[in-house]
């Protein structure tokens, strides 16, 4: 796997004075027949037979002289607020070359959503690929932003897309490491049974049941001049999620190559700030393990030693990202940095709460969440606050130990709370923490969003983090 996909910031191009383009004209129902009247008597009498109102999201392709497109009709709101990824549906476009037309609101988004329905997985296919219609922007600047963020997100979703056969701890190691070493950072990786002489315990027990070939690591990696502000990111990078002895059902591993998730938009997010040459310095830190079952797995009722000296009693080994979570979150609390965040694919609560296209997200931080808040809304990458409600950290309570792993209340309630709650305990240096329990799936295919891995969080945080350390 090369370490950044050329498809499809490569369907995003600029116009030069050769460039010969097919226009998208911006239209609503009111302003429709002036707009077939500038384009002629042959556009007018298309969009007639063609039963066309200009509705909003809809696409007319105008045919021209031969088998080429004369223009393309898009239909835009008449008042209220578009929806941010309506542009996505110019990926259906037929394969050519097109620009937007004067007067088109909102270029940069309306190519973002392009390339973000742009994208395909075409790793395991065979034959010959539908060819892409490719999109020009005049503004170089601008181009060279919606590249970053679809190059990204891309990024994001080949590695959650990949299956686990192909994508193991050592393959989530090395897209981390050569990522970096593009940009210019460093990386090391604790592996296998030196976790526990360099005392990463609870990732060690996660990981240990897996083969050999697929043994634990900490990879940590890192970039940036040591004196800018720290900005540490932590992923969850379980390859393959099991429930361990707390085995799931089949339907419910079906989906468990993607329990990486967290890991991929984090090194994502890592791709946009080291592209951009954000002034920070970032540390990247994701515990990739497999959670597998042989005769070595941990198991309920044990009691684990962790990093930060509190030991947990395992409820469930099904809950084994927050313990591979903790031990790096307590790594990256030592240095006490400036910011840090981590993302996971931790709780099916967070999906029965919100669904999978609204990740909740966690801060005691009151400026952080609203800078969360405005930016993911700012971009079109929706979060939502959820409550470190502390009076729940009391379900976490254990008989044998610090703190058990899972909600011991018997009702099963708040299960995304109790888990970022249970990462809380792990965290105390940071100036300011939020954790994401994103989804990194996209069931139902939308303009802007295709059906399978998905980047989350990661463009509002670049918002976010472009906003507080300004490029000079």
């Amino acid at each position: 796997m090369s370490v950044l996909p050329a498809a499809p910031a490569n369907l995003l191009c600029p116009i030069d004075a050769s460039s010969v383009l097919v226009r998208i004209h911006p239209v609503t129902v009111a302003s429709l027949p002036a707009v077939l009247d500038q384009l002629g008597a042959n556009a007018a009498g298309w969009a007639t037979i063609q039963g066309y109102k200009a509705a909003a999201g809809t696409l007319l392709v105008v045919p021209g002289p031969g088998a080429s497109p004369a223009a393309v009709l898009f239909g835009v709101p008449e008042e209220g607020t578009a929806d941010p990824m309506a542009g996505g549906a110019l990926a259906g476009l037929p394969a050519g070359d097109y620009a937007f037309a004067e007067g088109f609101a909102d270029e940069e988004q309306a190519a973002v959503a392009f390339g973000l329905s742009a994208y395909r997985f075409t790793r395991y296919r065979s034959g010959d690929q539908k060819e892409q219609p490719r999109l020009y922007l005049e503004d170089e600047a601008v181009l060279t932003r919606v590249r970053r963020i679809v190059t990204a997100v891309a990024f994001v979703r080949d590695l959650v897309n990949t299956p686990a056969n192909d994508m193991g701890p050592a393959e989530l190691e090395s897209a981390a490491t050569g990522l970096f070493a593009a940009h210019g950072g460093t990386s090391r990786v604790v592996l296998g049974d030196d976790l526990l002489s360099q005392n990463f315990p609870m990732i060690h027990a996660v990981g240990r049941a897996a083969d050999a070939t697929r043994a634990p690591r900490l990879i940590d990696c890192t970039w940036g001049d040591e004196a800018h502000p720290k900005v540490t990111l932590v992923g969850k990078g379980v390859v393959f999620d099991t429930g361990g002895l707390d085995i799931k059902p089949s339907s419910s591993m079906l989906l468990m190559k993607k329990d990486m998730g967290g890991s991929a938009n984090v090194l994502g997010l890592a791709h946009l700030i080291m592209d951009a040459g954000l002034p920070v310095r970032l540390r990247v830190l994701i515990p990739a393990v497999e959670n597998a079952i042989s005769g070595d797995a941990f198991r309920p009722g044990d009691v684990l030693p962790s990093r930060k000296g509190l030991t947990v009693e395992i409820g469930n080994t099904d809950a084994e990202g927050r313990l591979v979570l903790a031990d790096a979150l307590t790594l990256a609390d030592e240095e006490a940095p400036d910011l840090l965040l981590d993302m996971a694919t931790l709780t099916g609560a967070a999906r029965v709460a919100l669904g999978p296209d609204l990740p909740p997200f966690y801060t005691a931080d009151e400026a952080l969440a609203a800078g969360i808040a405005e930016h993911a809304e700012k971009v079109a990458d929706p979060l939502w606050r959820m409550p470190l409600w502390q009076p729940y950290m009391k379900y976490l309570d254990s008989k044998v130990a610090d703190m058990n792993n899972v909600n011991q209340s018997g009702a099963g309630f708040a299960g995304s709370v109790t888990a970022a709650l249970f990462l809380s305990r792990f965290v105390e240096n940071a100036a300011a923490w939020a954790h994401f329990d994103i989804f990194a799936w996209t069931p139902i295919e939308r303009p802007g969003k295709p059906s399978g891995g998905e980047g989350q969080a990661l463009r509002a945080l670049f918002s976010l983090l472009s906003e507080r350390y300004p490029v000079k």
